[in-house]
């Protein structure tokens, strides 16, 4: 098994034992939990806009967010770990977080894209020249390829369960308002 394989399988995984690790080290205030809630909002906005867009393993999609990143989710991701390490406030718990992530969503984002470029051939050579990895152009893009599926679609989000992010999210702020009255006694 390769790296790319180990860290696509098992990203779920290791995130429970990183959620461990990281609340041991956190030093959570009220207020650091309000601003991180806030900023992890708009991670969570921007995946939720990601997943009603995209149909895995059915098309190559390039509509919405797609169409200015080829991997929102993971944005939208980053962007939540970041709310993480505000609400967490702990700059090793951030560090440990923000490695993560990094790490991890490096080689996903490569195996995803051998997958797509198996899959899709010239169709994703075209996309992934056109699009950015990671960090999205802000520019108009160009209108969808014949092999997009339309408009943002609740259906959609909630076929690709992306309300267990929220989920995920709501419980990491749950358990750090919980260690910050843990740490008051």
């Amino acid at each position: 098994m390769t790296a790319l394989d180990f860290f696509a399988r098992y990203r779920v995984r290791l995130g429970y034992l990183l959620a461990v690790v990281v609340l041991i080290l956190a030093r959570p205030t009220p207020q650091s939990i309000l601003l991180g809630a806030a900023v992890g909002f708009v991670g969570l906005a921007v995946r939720a806009y990601a997943a009603g867009y995209l149909h895995k393993q059915e098309v190559l999609t390039m509509t919405g967010p797609y169409a200015r990143t080829r991997n929102p989710l993971y944005l939208g991701s980053s962007i939540l770990a970041a709310g993480a390490a505000v609400a967490m406030r702990s700059w090793w718990a951030s560090a440990v977080l923000l490695f993560y992530f990094a790490l991890v969503y490096s080689f996903v984002m490569r195996r995803e894209e051998m997958e797509l470029r198996q899959q899709h051939g010239a169709a994703f050579d075209a996309y992934a020249a056109s699009v950015p990895l990671f960090f999205p152009r802000f520019a108009r893009p160009k209108t969808g390829a014949a092999t997009d599926r339309g408009g943002f679609s609740w259906q959609q989000y909630k076929r690709n369960h992306e309300y267990q992010a929220a989920v995920g999210f709501l419980l990491l702020l749950i358990a750090l308002a919980v260690l910050w009255r843990l740490l008051l006694a």
